[in-house]
């Protein structure tokens, strides 16, 4: 019995030291991990501090404008050395990849294609056989209205419900310059346009001169307001006595839905004008290529309508518009001054871009 005892003690013994001896290893890797931790706080803050340091220095030598420019051009080559890393990355951190969503070369290129294209129709004449070819120039347009000064196609979008507008029109009684600068000017907009709520430029790319719009409008009742954000580019060519205009839905961090407007995440439309002596003379052809997802529950031919009448309505808002600046009424920034005829790309001077000296403050 003795015996057995003392083996019980010696046990409980040798458990005891190997539970302290446990408890010491545990203490001792908790203060392997905190001097760990306690390691990493101090190199993170440290990193950060310098990155503010550098930022303040940035911040004394350059201006705003080029601030962004550098930032611009760190983004670009991160996201050409990984780039799934960089729009992941640019996503966090709410920068719009301008790369991904700027208006390229072709696209205008393409526009000025188009036009030339549809041109074939306004030298048809009027006998009934070529009227119909001039609704067939390409596969899939038929042509909805007529007036005296325009022509409306339109075409199913493949895979859609929606419709895809054309139109075909010219104006003599004011010139290319003053009905191009009419469109670009967002300040004007809100004088000659009832229905716009809110237009402003909340983004610009200093590479291409691509601009991102948010635009909010009133639409007809019942329906509630719809706003769109856009990316849009203008371009001059000389060279083919061409003004193009193109603007398409994107998505940009820094004008997120809200509760206030339905938002319209398809949109497209397309603008080119050619003049028919000069771009200061009177006179000019255009081609307007247009549609949009305007998120409503109504039926196709509703939307349609809707579509086919409101176009003339706008057109002649425009028209009276740029009437007005012709006269001298109002006075519009002119776009077209901006872009250097002897610039190969006809890029617009970012320095005009940036100057808000005018009278009614323009944002592009």
């Amino acid at each position: 019995m003795g015996r057995r005892i003392g083996l019980l003690l010696s046990w409980l013994q040798r458990s005891g030291v190997g539970t302290s001896e446990k408890a010491r290893s545990d203490k001792k890797k908790q203060g392997l991990l905190s001097i760990f931790a306690n390691h990493c706080s101090f190199v993170t803050g440290q990193r950060l501090r310098r990155a503010h340091q550098i930022g303040e220095l940035y911040s004394n030598l350059y201006s705003e404008r080029t601030r962004w420019t550098l930032v611009g051009s760190i983004w670009r080559r991160l996201q050409s050395k990984h780039a799934s890393t960089g729009k992941l990355v640019a996503a966090l951190a709410g920068v719009f990849m301008w790369e991904d969503e700027k208006v390229r070369d072709e696209e205008l290129h393409r526009c000025g294609l188009e036009l030339q294209a549809l041109e074939k129709v306004k030298n048809l004449s009027a006998s009934s056989e070529k009227e119909k070819a001039a609704g067939q120039v390409e596969t899939g347009w038929e042509v909805v209205m007529e007036k005296n000064n325009f022509k409306v196609w339109r075409r199913p979008i493949e895979g859609s419900h929606l419709w895809e507008y054309r139109v075909l029109g010219s104006y003599n009684d004011v010139t290319p310059r003053q009905f191009f600068n009419v469109q670009l000017d967002t300040e004007y907009r809100k004088k000659w346009d009832a229905l716009v709520l809110k237009l402003e430029v909340v983004d610009r790319d200093v590479n291409t001169g691509s601009e991102v719009v948010h635009w909010a409008t009133h639409f007809p009742y019942p329906m509630y307001s719809r706003d769109y954000v856009y990316v849009r580019r203008y371009d001059v060519d000389v060279e083919n006595n061409l003004m193009v205009l193109i603007s398409r839905a994107v998505q940009h961090p820094g004008v997120p839905e809200t509760q206030d407007y339905v938002r319209v995440h398809s949109y497209q439309s397309k603008m080119v004008i050619r003049p028919h002596k000069t771009f200061d003379e009177n006179g000019f052809d255009y081609l307007l290529t247009y549609s949009d997802d305007p998120q409503t529950a109504f039926p196709r031919y509703c939307v349609s309508w809707m579509v086919s009448s409101g176009m003339p309505d706008f057109l002649e808002k425009l028209h009276t518009a740029a009437l007005r600046a012709k006269n001298l009424e109002v006075g519009i920034y002119d776009y077209a001054s901006v872009i250097k005829s002897n610039d190969t790309k006809h890029q617009p001077s970012q320095d005009r871009l940036g100057d808000n000296t005018r009278p009614g403050q323009i944002y592009a």
